[in-house]
């Protein structure tokens, strides 16, 4: 964009942002003549895409301050009453708006919800930090028309964000996502009223306890086994940390009602939009776990858990096996937990120990529906269809997103898509959905459920890496493979979109030296599946290789998953044969983006 429309971009910000600090940023840039920085905040609007709003906190219309905040939630309100005309003319819509401990948080949500009142949507606001679940879970309960949550989650502390729900407590799908994005692009005239003038016509209801209490006890009624829990909770020493965000309240809450030990880490327990302890407030992250693992290490716990800022990821760390004998294929039972080393169970795998505790679980209680059916996302690891399907259960893939998950099981729920009986959702970063009443993954009762399973595996004299092991030796060995490039700045966007239309327009004949076998691409949809930018090399041995650019942040992502057979060379042999494929997928996949 040529300077004089910058700077034309910049004069217009700062005569309509009403915050002292943003407009002030804004002015010392053009003052400054800093044309960079201002380019970047100014050459494009941030995007409302199909989640929603995230980016770098900041002054300028590609940032995220209280005047796009403010735009982007009147064009939901615009959207949503032409959506439910009846409603919004009987004065009947209503919104549940949460938010996290990020910077500005507080701020950001009270003027969504001013908007939201501003437009006779009545909004009922936490009072204090909630995490992502119990946002989907109160829209639920509430029966809100919509709903937000201010959160970046796993994102580094100058982002923030702004994720938009429908009436199903899931975030937000076709059609509803276009028509949303169209009335926000449209926004010219952005309706404001008072926090006491919201309060006083009752169209701001503050709340806390009349959600938390029913979303706890939810949490707690998915379990399978209270009686192992109360017989045996004492055996079992759990060490937590919420990474500086909203996790705490609900996880301490459920797990010591239980009777289970839970030790927070202090130095990460309360909530801080800085994240002082983390360079990534993500437990996908091995550095994010360190303090945790440390404490672990010293408290000799069974369980590291941690979530993340907003708690709808949930990741753990576990001893170490040491086998008596000196061989990984050792009789599970023969393992010793090795307190002074942590593992950390990736994404995919704890999908996988989830999956097949609560196949197994609703087995034994005779509760498995004939219909019964898990989702898992295009990029999610083989294993867990293996399992399932010879567990007897179904297993549905679905677009990247937990809303896809979601949408998936409103479409069962309305008897269409040759309606199953939901049971488990799974994404590999680190998203599990276990229960039915929240829409969107759920780290707090994956917390929960995780701690019920150790329990129960340990009854039986076994870790979960010793489960984990028994089922690759059933499944075959499953490994993944995550890379990301992130590419900033204005050009950034044209170079990911570059290197997905070289894969489209000459797809590689092989991939780490195996011959790929299938090219699925999803841009126009396929095999049941709606459009999205992604594409997948299904290689010759059963390898599947995924490449997408991010929704929500300026990167590219690859996957891979891939499989190798447990035979007479057991795991030992099988890791190294899939740690083979996978270094040299790796290698190809860097030569493309550039590493």
């Amino acid at each position: 964009m040529e300077r004089r429309g910058i700077v034309e971009r910049a004069k217009d910000y700062v005569a309509k942002e009403r915050d002292a600090d943003f407009r002030s940023e804004v002015e010392k840039l053009l003052a400054s003549e800093d044309w960079k920085e201002l380019e970047d905040r100014f050459y494009r609007n941030l995007e409302f895409g199909t989640g929603g709003l995230r980016g770098v906190i900041g002054g300028g219309y590609n940032r995220m301050n209280t005047l796009v905040v403010k735009s982007a939630t009147q064009g939901l309100a615009s959207y949503l009453i032409k959506a439910f005309p009846e409603k919004a003319a009987a004065g009947k819509l209503s919104a549940a708006i949460a938010f996290d401990s990020r910077h500005y948080s507080v701020e950001f949500a009270e003027a969504a919800a001013l908007i939201f009142a501003a437009n006779g949507v009545s909004v009922w606001l936490f009072s204090s930090l909630r995490p992502t679940p119990e946002l989907s879970f109160a829209i639920r309960r509430l029966g809100c028309d919509t709903g937000i949550v201010v959160t970046a989650s796993h994102n580094p502390p100058q982002y923030n964000g702004y994720k938009a729900y429908w009436n199903d407590g899931s975030q937000v799908v076709p059609p509803h996502d276009t028509g949303i994005i169209d009335e926000v692009n449209s926004v010219k005239i952005i309706r404001e009223i008072t926090r006491q003038e919201a309060l006083d016509r009752g169209l701001l209801k503050i709340i806390d306890k009349e959600v938390d209490e029913p979303y706890q006890a939810m949490v707690k009624s998915r379990l399978f086994r209270p009686g192992l829990i109360k017989e045996k909770a004492g055996e079992v020493k759990i060490v937590y940390t919420p990474l500086h965000g909203t996790g705490a309240m609900h996880v301490e809450k459920v797990l010591g009602d239980l009777g289970l030990k839970v030790i927070t880490v202090p130095e990460q327990r309360e909530g801080d939009g800085n994240f002082p302890t983390v360079a990534f407030p993500n437990p996908e992250e091995e550095a994010a776990l360190d303090m945790a693992i440390r404490l672990g290490i010293k408290e000799k716990a069974d369980v590291v858990m941690a979530t993340d800022p907003d708690a709808d990821r949930f990741g753990i760390a576990v001893p170490s096996n040491l086998p008596k004998a000196g061989s990984l294929d050792s009789s599970p039972t023969a393992l010793q937990a090795d307190f002074s080393k942590y593992v950390l169970v990736t994404g995919n795998q704890m999908g996988v120990l989830l999956a097949d505790y609560i196949f197994l679980s609703l087995k034994e209680l005779g509760k498995l529906p004939e219909n019964a059916a898990m989702i898992n996302s295009v990029v999610t690891t083989g294993m867990q269809k293996a399992l399932a399907e010879s567990c007897g259960v179904a297993c549905f893939e679905c677009l990247t997103g937990f809303k896809w998950i979601a949408d998936l099981m409103r479409k069962w729920e309305n008897g269409e898509a040759g309606a199953k009986k939901f049971v488990f959702g799974t994404e590999e970063s680190y998203g599990y959905l276990v229960e039915t009443e929240v829409r969107d993954k759920d780290g707090v009762s994956a917390a929960a459920l995780t701690a019920e399973m150790t329990l129960y595996w340990r009854s039986k004299g076994k870790t979960l890496l010793d489960r984990l092991d028994e089922l690759y030796r059933t499944c075959g060995f499953w490994q993944e493979l995550g890379i990301s490039k992130y590419f900033q700045g204005p050009e950034g966007p044209a170079i990911m979109q570059g290197i997905m239309d070289k894969y489209r327009s000459k797809p590689p004949a092989t991939l780490g030296g195996i011959e790929v076998a299938k090219v699925r691409d999803l841009k126009n949809g396929m095999d049941g599946l709606p459009p999205s930018d992604v594409l997948q090399f299904f290689l010759k041995d059963g390898t599947v290789v995924s490449a997408r650019p991010s929704g929500t942040e300026p990167k590219i992502k690859f996957y891979a998953s891939c499989c190798a057979g447990v035979g007479s060379g057991g795991l030992d042999a099988a890791r190294a044969e899939a740690a083979r494929k996978l270094d040299a997928i790796r290698k190809d996949i860097r030569a493309v983006i550039g590493e």
